[in-house]
């Protein structure tokens, strides 16, 4: 079985989840004997990310304008990786380049499968663009897959509007590799970083929007006289939110603690996430959190929004599920600091939550048995 992905960005730094999401699903099915291939854009490709990859093979087209991650392209090349794949893999949605191959895909009758991963609802900026996008062809891709792909089960009903009946959705979720977990000494990190002995709240993500570290900031410096042996850190790359956040810590007077680190690579990431007592996911809007898993993966509880796909945090006693609001995250952290004797054993309720559930070892034959079932259709007379 061949199998071609497609996604616009592999990037670590700027990609987000679904660059993430791509990057180890690909990696687990190369490791379970498929062949398996990426066409994305040459954003963020470093040697150590492309090593990463293993035996999956990487095509990358330049980027012509990274705003609308707009690809120069040969045809020929395109056609030729679809005409080659058994089964091609659309992830996201609103992207040129899902377009551009599904074209071929049409034109060589091939089945294919599309995972959105959340970005069904129009959020954020160019949302005229979008609604033009699936006037033109972005209907149609979902309308016309062979499989639909869906992170969790709450955003199934998404695909309804596109011609998709919720039970034809398959819900297959973010996952984490147990071997990227690396051996970390926190006390070397926070030296490196000049972090002290104190314990610490953790952001993990970009500085945008989407992802509320301005909600996070304001619930922080509502409780920061409530818990003054608390410190926040910030550790992810700047979306233009950067300037404005320190701004507002400036005002506040609350530059000795709380910290930005900037972009954080995965050694780094871990090492944040073992020197956190709490990790905080303050999201307006996201299909399924891998900051969450990563946080279960090395035992810590977390406190997240209920637009981040795991709701089930808050009843297995993992940690906390609250509004999306400066409120909700006040008091999430209010009701979560207040006893910190429970931080320990939520840490490891999420962690045997994740294991059992969210190991790529167990998801990626869930990939593999779709495809399967699609191509065995296929093949029928």
């Amino acid at each position: 079985m061949k199998v071609l992905n497609v996604v616009a960005s592999l990037d670590a730094v700027e990609g987000g989840g679904t660059a993430e999401r791509t990057y180890q699903m690909s990696r687990c099915l190369a490791m379970h004997g498929i062949e398996t291939s990426i066409l994305t854009l040459d954003l963020g490709l470093t040697p150590d990310r492309l090593r990463g990859l293993g035996e999956v093979e990487v095509t990358a087209l330049p980027c012509l304008l990274k705003r609308f991650y707009i690809p120069r392209f040969s045809p020929a090349r395109i056609r030729e990786l679809v005409r080659q794949a058994d089964i091609i893999h659309l992830m996201n949605h609103w992207t040129l380049i899902n377009a551009i191959v599904y074209t071929y895909m049409r034109r060589l009758g091939k089945p294919y499968v599309v995972c959105p991963a959340g970005s069904l609802i129009p959020y954020g900026r160019s949302q005229l663009l979008k609604r033009i996008y699936d006037a033109l062809i972005g209907r149609a891709i979902l309308r016309n897959a062979s499989g639909h792909i869906a992170v969790i089960g709450s955003e199934t009903p998404q695909f309804v509007p596109y011609g998709v009946s919720q039970e034809d959705v398959v819900v297959i979720p973010n996952g984490v590799f147990l071997d990227d977990v690396e051996s970390t000494d926190p006390e070397a990190f926070r030296g490196r970083f000049g972090l002290g002995d104190e314990p610490l709240i953790l952001f993990l993500g970009r500085l945008n929007s989407i992802k509320g570290p301005d909600l996070l900031l304001e619930a922080f410096i509502r409780i920061a006289t409530r818990f003054p042996e608390y410190h926040l850190l910030f550790a992810g790359p700047d979306n233009g939110m950067l300037p404005m956040l320190t701004r507002r810590t400036i005002e506040v007077d609350l530059e000795s603690r709380v910290h930005y680190l900037g972009y954080v690579d995965a050694q780094t990431k871990y090492d944040c996430l073992r020197s956190a007592d709490l990790v905080v996911i303050p999201s307006r809007h996201e299909a399924m959190s891998i900051v969450v898993l990563e946080a279960g993966m090395v035992a810590r509880p977390v406190l997240l929004t209920d637009q981040c796909g795991l709701d089930e945090i808050d009843s297995i006693g993992g940690g906390k599920v609250v509004a999306p609001t400066v409120e909700g995250l006040e008091q999430g952290l209010i009701e979560l600091l207040s006893d910190p004797s429970n931080l320990g054993p939520m840490g490891e309720t999420m962690k045997r939550y994740t294991l059992e559930n969210y190991a790529w070892d167990a998801i990626g034959p869930k990939y593999i048995d779709l495809y399967s079932r699609i191509l065995g259709s296929k093949q029928e007379p």
